[in-house]
């Protein structure tokens, strides 16, 4: 049997990158998906593509009010969300603490930490009623340690928050079948990735890798794919570290 039978999941941020890859292996395993992002024309080009078993909703996980309805309308569309990926994020230039303005950091924050709150918050009471279900926030590698010269104090703290409200609500809803896990990505080729960063910065990132290379999108979504399935079922409030043994030194 398809590893994701019967579940129905919500993946946020998934028009393109990492978002999209755990959209087409999620289908590959019999889950019924919501995409949402900010991008419709891309987000209803990949549903076409998907099929019957996709539905996209044009989402700003910004905006706290936007999902109770994205919640409402998928539900009435494939029934109870037991899967939640909290995938929408954003990452910003280099710059040091003195050097960041407020907005910057506000926008940040407000997608990074916010949107996995508000998604969190919004599911909750209908994988309770449901009987449980299954959480995966995506941090970064940059959530377990700080990444020198890669990142700057709004995304390196809105990825360890991710890590530390995934623990909390982990303790919170263990006892009524909601499991809540955080994945921590290093070095992944998504388009982001390729626009924020020139070849050569590409190369010297990957030659400080222990494994040597960039991770594809797919490589992501296979660990996302265990923690949303019930082969992760005693696996609530830890993180999973996908980054090529970057982080091991």
């Amino acid at each position: 049997m398809a590893r994701l039978e019967g579940k129905v999941a919500l993946i946020t941020g998934a028009a393109a990158g990492m978002g999209a890859e755990h959209a087409r292996l999620f289908i590959e395993e019999g889950a019924k998906v919501i995409l949402t992002d900010v991008d419709a024309a891309a987000g209803e080009a990949l549903a076409a593509e998907l099929g019957e078993s996709a539905l996209f909703l044009t989402h700003d996980v910004s905006d706290a009010e936007s999902w109770a309805a994205v919640v409402e309308e998928g539900t009435r569309t494939f029934g109870p969300i037991t899967v939640l990926v909290n995938n929408a994020g954003l990452s910003g230039p280099y710059a040091q603490t003195a050097e960041l303005d407020d907005a910057t950091f506000n926008r940040l924050v407000s997608v990074n930490q916010y949107g996995v709150f508000y998604g969190m918050r919004a599911v909750l009471p209908g994988m309770v009623e449901a009987g449980g279900g299954s959480i995966v926030n995506i941090s970064s590698a940059a959530g377990m340690a700080h990444l020198p010269g890669t990142t700057n104090i709004a995304y390196t703290g809105s990825k360890f928050a991710v890590r530390g409200m995934t623990k909390t609500t982990a303790i919170e809803y263990g006892s009524r079948g909601v499991r809540v896990n955080s994945v921590h990505p290093g070095a992944i080729l998504t388009p982001m990735a390729r626009a924020i960063n020139d070849p050569a910065e590409l190369d010297r990132t990957a030659k400080s890798i222990p494994i040597g290379r960039f991770a594809e999108p797919r490589e992501v979504s296979f660990p996302v794919l265990f923690l949303a399935s019930d082969e992760s079922s005693y696996v609530t409030g830890s993180e999973l570290i996908v980054d090529g043994g970057r982080l091991a030194g």
